[in-house]
């Protein structure tokens, strides 16, 4: 088939959704079909730079608790509906589809088989509260949807009821767990460490308390490893020079690599956040390098991390809580043994592979739903995916 991945947020700047796009793209050319990424342009980026197609501009702006995308163009449905009649895509996979405009603008003009994945977990959104009347066109466009875990399908839900099929994000492995610990950091020091954006959410406030609390306690061999940046960083570093606190390392923005190898480097992995997080990647990330998780209590935690077996979970926003669980895991070499080992295991059912296979045979079962209900959009050129084979059951043993 001819596939069109489309995010809404400006491909390849980092991030949740565009690395899922990313390794769908990859992964589904892997199997055979002729796939392009649609996004929009931020600066002096081309129209078009090999299997990226850009239409608008992107603008950040606060959403969620973090920054989200909105773009924007002077003759938005004009430039979709010249691009989509010379693509032909036979099928069109939204990812965020209700972000403005780019995926509305797209959606609206659609002749193809339309897939949505929703990836936000949020809670209440006001944007979807009061917008979502308006979406209900837009939403019955939609031949299937996709939820990235329980929490994201039970929040979009509440919005645009429906059948959701649940996919869950995946991770490279194989990256992960061919890292090679970074020596700078094996001094003797016990590493925590902490990925993700300078941002409420993220809950990176809450270790710093949580690490003074250790402070203390009189763990002065503890060191907190810290990956990322964010709006909330001038805060951040202010809390860490008044409160005088030592070994807190800020490592800025690192590579995939060098991330991979920062996660094989620490002893305990921590992500605080205090909320609205549909999934957790950094916990994948975490479980593939076999680093012991400790992370907040969250309903998109939930289902990736399980309770005492890869990591422990405690309440939001609890720095004394935060603070214990961290060094439960320093303190039980067996425990971080044992929690490290469970994750890896756990990891590898969140193979790339695996969830591009399973998008793809929820593509096909879209698709010949559609087909024999006489719905196949006029757009749709391609031949009717079969019907996978089941596998034979096993036969019973003689009596």
């Amino acid at each position: 088939m001819k596939i069109g991945l489309v995010t809404p947020y400006v491909y390849p700047v980092p991030g949740g959704v565009n690395d899922h796009v990313r390794h769908l793209y990859e992964e589904l050319r892997l199997r055979g079909h002729q796939v392009r990424i649609i996004s929009s342009s931020h600066g002096l980026q081309k129209p078009s730079e090999g299997d990226v197609v850009r239409l608008g501009k992107g603008f950040s702006f606060p959403a969620n608790g973090s920054v989200g995308t909105i773009t924007l163009s002077r003759s938005f449905d004009g430039r979709a509906r010249a691009m989509l009649a010379e693509e032909r895509f036979d099928l069109l996979h939204f990812h965020e589809p209700f972000v403005p405009f780019l995926s509305l603008s797209l959606l609206r003009e659609s002749q193809s088989v339309n897939i949505a994945t929703f990836h936000a977990y949020a809670g209440f959104s006001p944007s979807y509260e009061f917008g979502s009347r308006a979406l209900q066109g837009f939403a019955g466009r939609l031949h299937g949807r996709i939820a990235v875990s329980a929490a994201a399908r039970h929040f979009i839900d509440r919005f645009f009821p429906g059948d959701y099929k649940v996919i869950p994000n995946g991770v490279d492995a194989d990256r992960f767990r061919r890292a090679v610990p970074l020596s700078r950091w094996q001094d003797g020091a016990r590493n925590v460490l902490f990925v993700g954006r300078f941002e409420e959410r993220k809950g990176l406030i809450h270790l710093l308390r949580a690490i003074r609390v250790l402070r203390r306690e009189g763990r002065d061999d503890v060191r907190l490893l810290v990956v990322g940046g964010g709006p909330q960083e001038r805060e951040i570093r202010r809390y860490v020079m008044t409160r005088h606190l030592q070994g807190i390392e800020f490592l800025g923005r690192v590579t995939d690599d060098e991330k991979a190898q920062l996660f094989r480097t620490a002893d305990v992995f921590v992500s605080p956040a205090t909320g609205r997080e549909s999934f957790g990647i950094v916990l994948l990330e975490a479980m593939a390098a076999g680093t012991p998780i400790v992370c907040s209590d969250i309903h998109g935690y939930k289902g990736v991390v399980k309770r005492g077996e890869q990591g422990l979970l405690v309440p939001p926003g609890d720095k004394v809580a935060l603070a214990e669980a961290i060094a439960r895991i320093l303190d039980d070499p067996g425990l971080a043994a044992r929690m490290g080992e469970s994750g890896m295991a756990r990891a590898a059912e969140f193979s790339w592979r695996g969830v591009a296979r399973r998008v793809d045979d929820y593509y096909g079962f879209v698709i010949r739903r559609l087909e024999a209900s006489g719905g196949l959009p006029p757009h749709f050129a391609a031949e009717i995916p079969p019907a996978p084979v089941a596998s034979p059951r096993p036969a019973a043993p003689p009596a």
